[in-house]
């Protein structure tokens, strides 16, 4: 099912946006790995897949999993669902059973949309994961999301659409795990913001 879908989604992006793809070398082959990227709108889980050949499961919102239609359709696409207003272990062990059997998950570390599209928050679970496992980190920066479907927006609009693959990351090895979780979100939020404009980098708005 989802061999079929990726290339229709893939088509319509094409005809809907300016579509650019960037890095794609990055992407690490083989082996697991967490991505972790800016979510400026709901179109991301999508476009960080088109250019990825290798199958990626990500956490989506649980109350996304309660519509249908749309249940069905992103269970297809390999989502699980996560609870975003408090920490979640059955989604934590659905990541760390998928990370063992070396698959690539996908975490928004904002763990929600961005409401004026500048970087939020990052919340520490993606990088605590990837330290206790020590699997490498994969930063991606979306951008022209948040101007081609802003919250209360009901579809999309054209517009031009850039996702950027930087290299992965590596935990460094450390005696204090949080310590090590937050070095690692420091240096991955540093390559994502790095291509963001100046008034992107940082917001003061809650993110949804």
């Amino acid at each position: 099912m989802r061999r079929a879908l990726i290339p229709l989604v893939e088509a319509l992006f094409r005809v809907l946006f300016t579509y650019d793809c960037r890095g794609e070398e990055n992407v690490p082959a083989r082996g697991p790995a967490v991505i972790a990227a800016n979510h400026p709108s709901y179109l991301d889980p999508l476009l960080l897949s088109l250019q990825v050949r290798r199958p990626i499961y990500f956490m989506a919102w649980d109350a996304l999993f309660e519509i249908p239609g749309l249940a069905w359709l992103i269970r297809r696409l390999r989502a699980f669902p996560v609870q975003l207003k408090r920490p979640d272990p059955r989604s934590t062990r659905e990541a760390v059973r998928l990370l063992g059997a070396g698959a690539v998950v996908m975490i928004f570390p904002e763990a929600g949309r961005s409401l004026d599209g500048s970087l939020q928050r990052f919340q520490s679970g993606a990088f605590r994961l990837a330290c206790a496992l020590k699997v490498p980190v994969l930063p991606v920066t979306i951008l022209g999301g948040h101007e081609a479907w802003p919250p209360g927006r009901i579809l999309p609009r054209p517009g031009r659409l850039t996702v950027i693959y930087h290299p992965v990351i590596e935990p460094l090895p450390a005696h204090d795990a949080r310590a090590a979780a937050q070095a690692l979100s420091r240096r991955v939020r540093a390559a994502i913001a790095a291509p963001l404009p100046p008034g992107r980098r940082e917001s003061a708005v809650d993110p949804q």
